[in-house]
C-alpha cells in the first residue's frame, strides 16, 4: 500500500506522479535564507493542482519534512478539496532550515525515531517550527524525509540518520535522501544500506543538480535503490536538453526501473504564484522533448507512473 494524506490506496491507483514537490511551505527559517521557500497562499496552491489535475496529474509527492514549514492541514485539505492523492513528509532537513533552539537539534536517536514513527502510524504532529512534537492530526505521512550537505557529512553525530533508517526499517516506509552532491548520494546510500534499509525503499534526490558525474548515478541505481531528477526546467544549472542526454544514458545503462522525476518546485516556479513555469511543465514541455529525442512512452509511463507506484509503497 500507499500511504498518502487521505489514506492508503493501491499501488495501482496513485497514477500519474510528481515525485518530488513543495506544495506548501510555511513562512519560518527556510524563508528567511530564501524567500522562494514560503509557499503558503492555500487558494493559490489549489489553483495550481487544479491546473495539474486539468491536464492529467493524479499525484503528488509533498517533500517538506517536519519542524521546517511542514503544512499539515492544508496538505489534507488540499488533496481533498482537488482529488489529488499527496504524499507528506516526516523527518528532516538541513540543519541551516532550523533555528539554533529548535528541538529537532537536541532530540536523542530514540526520540527521533519515536517522532518518526508516530507521524507514519497514528498522525503528524503540528506547530512542530516553535515546539517539540505533542498535539496531532489523524492525517499521515507516507515517506522519511532526509537531508544531507557538508554540515552533516562534517558532523560525527549521525543521530538523525540512524533514527530515520531504524524509523524505515520498523514502519516498512520509504527513506527520500536530500543530496547536494552525488558524492553525498552515495555516502548516504551506502549508510542506509549498512543500517538495514532495503535498498527499494531508499529514494536519492537532487543528483542532477551536476551532470559531470553520471557514473556515480550508475554506482547508486546498481545498488537497487531509485535516482530521482528535479532539475527539469531549472536553467540556473543546465538546459532540458542536457538533462535528456542523462536520462538517456542511465536507460543505455539499463536503469528504467529506477528513475523517478520532479519538479522540486518552490514559489519562484509554480504559475499561481507568479513562478517562472508550473506543475505542467513536466507534462506539457519535457515529455514531448524526451520523446523528440526518442524516449518512449513506456519508459515515460515508467518514469511517472509504474516506479513511483514502487518507490513509494510500504515494504512489509
Amino acid at each position: 500500500m500507499i500511504q498518502t494524506v487521505q489514506g492508503h490506496i493501491y499501488p495501482e491507483q496513485l497514477g500519474f506522479c510528481h515525485s518530488h514537490e513543495h506544495l506548501f511551505l510555511a513562512e519560518g527559517q527556510p524563508a528567511k535564507l530564501n524567500p522562494a521557500l514560503r509557499i503558503d497562499d492555500y487558494e493559490a496552491t489549489i489553483a495550481e493542482l487544479e491546473m495539474f489535475r486539468s491536464i492529467g496529474g493524479q499525484a503528488i509527492v509533498d517533500a517538506q519534512p517536519l519542524g521546517s514549514g511542514r503544512m499539515e492541514a492544508e496538505l489534507a485539505e488540499a488533496s481533498l478539496q482537488t482529488g489529488t492523492h499527496i504524499i507528506a513528509s516526516t523527518g528532516f532537513h538541513k540543519l541551516a532550515f532550523y533555528p539554533d533552539n529548535h528541538w529537532i537539534r537536541t532530540f536523542s536517536m530514540e526520540e527521533l525515531k519515536a517522532v518518526f514513527i508516530h507521524e507514519l502510524t497514528a498522525g503528524m504532529y503540528v506547530g512542530t517550527d516553535s515546539h517539540p512534537p505533542k498535539e496531532y492530526t489523524n492525517h499521515k505521512a507516507g515517506q522519511i524525509k532526509t537531508a544531507i550537505d557538508a554540515e552533516r557529512m562534517a558532523d560525527p553525530d549521525k543521530k538523525w540518520f540512524i533514527a530515520a533508517a531504524q524509523a524505515s526499517i520498523e514502519t516498512g516506509m520509504p527513506i527520500m535522501c536530500h543530496t547536494e552532491t552525488v558524492e553525498q548520494g552515495i555516502y548516504l546510500t551506502d549508510f542506509y544500506l549498512n543500517e538495514g534499509v532495503p535498498p527499494e525503499n531508499i529514494i536519492v534526490c537532487h543528483l542532477d543538480r551536476k551532470l559531470d558525474n553520471i557514473e556515480a548515478h550508475k554506482k547508486i541505481a546498481d545498488k537497487g535503490c531509485f535516482v530521482e531528477y528535479d532539475t527539469i526546467g531549472r536553467f540556473k544549472y543546465h538546459d532540458d536538453d542536457s538533462e535528456i542526454s542523462m536520462l538517456k544514458q542511465m536507460l543505455e545503462w539499463g536503469f528504467e526501473d529506477s528513475i523517478l522525476l520532479g519538479l522540486d518546485t518552490t514559489r519562484q516556479r509554480l504559475k499561481s504564484y507568479g513562478g517562472e513555469i508550473g506543475l505542467d511543465y513536466i507534462t506539457e514541455n519535457f515529455i514531448p522533448h524526451m520523446k523528440k529525442y526518442g524516449i518512449s512512452n513506456n519508459h515515460i509511463d515508467k518514469f511517472m507512473v509504474k516506479n513511483p507506484s514502487i518507490a513509494f509503497s510500504k515494504i512489509d
